[in-house]
């Protein structure tokens, strides 16, 4: 029988993802909408979005030694049913009491812990659902469902804020991550738990975060790798608020040609995610394609605010596709050479890298903005990033190309 992607497993996850996505935006989009109409301040929607920062930094790091002895099935089904109990009490308090800011800050935190727990889950037992050799196909569909949903429940998360209200969202968005945790109860996966009879303790898990240390201190590649990813994604988020000043303060320019930009990383990110379910790069070619992807990419940031409006959206829509591209190549071939009992602790490393580096760096690109032009400014810090891409992963290119080559070797 002809290998396929959509066994069981593969078809059941990501089931599940579509479902706790879907609700996720739409919730999300209405709690933004809500916070601002209760508060009229922006800085008051600015804190909660900070907070949301702290569980993805800490939590991880305590967390992840115990799930990677530990089978992860009950940590990704325990995380959305936990999501489920969590927005069905949000939204029977929003239905029956007033908006309280304080109450939705708490309600903020703790979404916020359990999202992190759950990315942590899913992260690590991704890998074992996808059947071997088609690594790239899984994450090409991983890659492609976000902004798919992204751009079909904007408008519907709108017309449902508009005709039910926060509160009923909200136990909407708790049957849907109860149903995602039901559809995940019905993967069947071999998972060996890893205690050997030990019981967790603090010594315990400190040795295991030690251990994955000494495992991140002598992978060149996976440093480098990381390093340059923490900044690019640190400096990216920076030009967020850029772009926005640029847009507002720019004759002939205006907010809603900004939203257009949306639209044409997804058609970008959706011809790209398409193309590579379809095809695959060659192992040999993984690394010349991801290193010339990363420096076209910054290139792109360089060039964008010089560029007339239709060109600026033709800029985006590559930009989409090539990242992708980039990215799917790089989560399929990272997670295969990291030892599946490190995975948890890598992934969890990796996502605090990218939260500090994006709290440190963005507020740099921000204040860079404020004594430079806004393109001269996104200018000069995409070709410092060029320059971060070529002392980590070229430097270390021995070693960044035995990761994209693993299956070649194993």
């Amino acid at each position: 029988m002809k290998p396929t992607l959509w066994t069981k497993n593969f078809t059941l996850l990501t089931v599940a993802t579509v479902l706790g996505a879907a609700g996720s935006i739409a919730s999300g989009f209405a709690l933004s909408f809500l916070v601002f109409e209760e508060t009229g301040s922006t800085l008051a929607s600015a804190l909660i979005l900070s907070m949301r920062v702290i569980p993805g930094f800490v939590l991880p790091l305590f967390v992840a030694p115990w799930m990677d002895r530990l089978p992860r099935k009950p940590f990704l089904v325990g995380g959305d049913a936990a999501a489920a109990v969590l927005f069905l009490l949000a939204g029977l308090y929003l239905r029956f009491s007033g908006f309280s800011y304080l109450g939705y800050l708490a309600f903020s935190l703790l979404l916020s812990c359990i999202g992190a727990f759950d990315s942590l889950a899913y992260d690590s037992i991704y890998p074992k659902l996808i059947p071997a050799g088609m690594e790239e196909k899984g994450y090409a569909v991983s890659a492609m469902v976000y902004p798919l949903l992204n751009v079909v429940m904007m408008p519907v998360a709108a017309l449902l804020y508009a005709r039910l209200g926060v509160g009923n969202m909200l136990l909407v968005q708790s049957g849907l991550s109860l149903l995602s945790a039901l559809t995940e109860s019905g993967i069947r996966v071999q998972e060996d738990g890893r205690m050997q009879g030990e019981r967790f303790s603090i010594q315990l898990w400190w040795h295991d975060v030690r251990d994955a240390a000494a495992y991140f201190k002598k992978e060149k590649g996976l440093r480098a790798l990381y390093t340059y990813m923490a900044v690019t994604n640190g400096v990216a988020a920076g030009y967020s608020p850029l772009l926005v000043a640029f847009f507002q303060t720019t004759p002939g320019l205006s907010t809603a040609m900004y939203s257009l930009f949306t639209a044409a990383e997804f058609v970008g990110r959706t011809l790209g995610s398409a193309v590579l379910y379809r095809f695959q790069v060659p192992p040999k070619k993984k690394f010349g394609f991801a290193f010339f992807v990363y420096n076209a990419y910054e290139v792109m940031d360089m060039l964008l605010l010089f560029l007339p409006y239709p060109a600026m959206l033709v800029n985006r829509a590559v930009c989409g596709l090539l990242g992708v591209g980039s990215a799917t190549l790089r989560q399929a071939a990272v997670q295969k050479y990291i030892p599946d009992e490190m995975r948890a602790r890598i992934s969890s490393l990796q996502e605090m890298m990218v939260l500090a580096a994006t709290s440190v760096l963005s507020l740099l690109v921000g204040a860079l903005g404020e004594v430079l032009p806004y393109a001269a400014c996104m200018a000069v810090c995409a070709g410092g990033t060029i320059a971060v891409c070529w002392l980590t992963v070229f430097r270390n290119r021995a070693a960044v190309r035995r990761i994209y080559e693993y299956e070649s070797v194993k």
